[in-house]
């Protein structure tokens, strides 16, 4: 909060105030009194997922295409200062070293021997991950997952790519309920029922736990924990209601809330990553349309007027109710009539909601005239008679 309050460069002094409840009184006191914390280095916490992604970013970019650049850019690091506190077990040259070989195995870059040094250059999945931002502990598992969804993908459906737009780290954080897994699995189409049975879900596998019976064959419980939340992602994307399908599967809505955020991260990041690989072209239409649905969670009718400024989903369900279906009715909307049609709209927001409205279809028409313009321009490398 006392960060917040004072923007450095503008303002000398910045002022704070924190509301308490008696039982906080004391912690607050102790957080305010104590020292200020001491800074490290994160590069190299959590098996040096932060150095990993550090490297591959700076091969990625081109701002270091040797180890003698890479070496010179981490000495500007905070790591390299403090190097003698947090590289205890082998030097930063030795921890980078080792970076580079793992990003190498990940085939994430690749290092070739040349009269000049090494030198370092990213491949086409190493371009694609840093691009997508996709977690270098992910991307691999994420180009299988992809590439399998190509032999088979469920096109009636969203519960496919939901599956495969699910966030990896969430599936620790979550135990089916196994008799709320089987009926809801069980409300499946048989077409929905065969997908999941492909990626290592199959409905006798369901029925036999929520039944409290011994499973012998081995399945993957990360794809199993995966597949229930993409079932609460996909109820989601169905019924819209948050509380609701939080009581379904009995979560808590903060937790169903994380995952609805995290999941439209994720699949933003996922296109990106399909973006880079030719081979991954039908997703790019596919995953740009879910992205839109997992941002704003209602039903498919309603996202262009939610994209107006001042629309939420209420809101939006109101002026949909009331004839103004599309983003060009709400534009050519008389304010006056707006605010008496629709309950509780007051004529200051009638007046905003149709004036953003004109902007955002202006925008609209301007990049389509610019597309128009593009196709009617004459080459400039139009081939010519040379002989005339």
């Amino acid at each position: 909060m006392v960060g917040r309050a004072g923007r450095a460069g503008i303002d000398s002094v910045g002022e704070s105030v924190l509301v308490l409840q008696d039982k906080d009184r004391t912690t607050a006191q102790t957080l305010v009194c104590s020292p200020m914390e001491k800074c490290f280095s994160n590069l190299l916490q959590q098996d040096s997922r932060g150095l990993l992604s550090l490297v591959l970013s700076l091969v990625g970019l081109s701002i270091t295409t040797s180890m003698e650049q890479l070496r010179t850019f981490l000495q500007g690091t905070l790591l390299f200062v403090q190097q003698e506190a947090l590289c205890v077990d082998r030097s930063l040259w030795d921890e980078v070293q080792q970076c580079v070989e793992v990003l190498q195995e990940k085939d994430l870059i690749a290092v070739t021997s040349q009269p000049q040094g090494t030198k370092l250059q990213v491949t086409k999945l190493g371009q694609a991950t840093y691009k997508g931002s996709v977690d270098l502990t992910h991307s691999g598992l994420l180009f299988q997952d992809l590439s399998r969804g190509l032999e088979g993908l469920l096109l009636n459906s969203y519960l496919h790519l939901v599956y495969l737009v699910t966030p990896y780290d969430l599936t620790t954080q979550c135990k089916p309920d196994w008799m709320i897994f089987f009926r809801q699995f069980t409300l499946l189409s048989a077409a929905e029922q065969k997908m999941s049975a492909a990626v290592g879900v199959p409905e006798g596998f369901v029925a036999r736990k929520a039944a409290g019976q011994t499973v012998k064959n081995s399945v993957n419980m990360a794809v199993v924990q995966r597949m229930y939340l993409a079932l609460v992602l996909f109820s989601l994307l169905r019924e819209t209601n948050l509380w609701t399908v939080a009581d379904r599967f009995q979560l808590s809505r903060g937790f169903v809330q994380t995952l609805l955020s995290s999941a439209s991260a994720f699949c933003c990041c996922v296109l990106h990553f399909t973006e880079e690989l030719e081979e991954f072209w039908p997703f790019r239409a596919l995953l740009t349309e879910l992205t839109r649905r997992l941002s704003y969670c209602v039903k498919a009718e309603l996202i262009p007027l939610m994209e107006v400024a001042g629309v939420m989903e209420s809101r939006a369900k109101q002026l949909f109710n009331a004839g103004y279906k599309t983003l060009t009715h709400l534009a050519n909307a008389d304010p006056a009539v707006l605010s008496k049609t629709v309950e509780n709209l007051y004529k200051k927001q009638a007046n905003q909601i149709v004036a953003s409205a004109k902007m955002l279809l202006n925008e609209k028409a301007a990049a389509l005239q610019e597309e128009v313009d593009e196709l009617l321009t004459k080459p400039s490398d139009l081939p010519t008679d040379q002989l005339s």
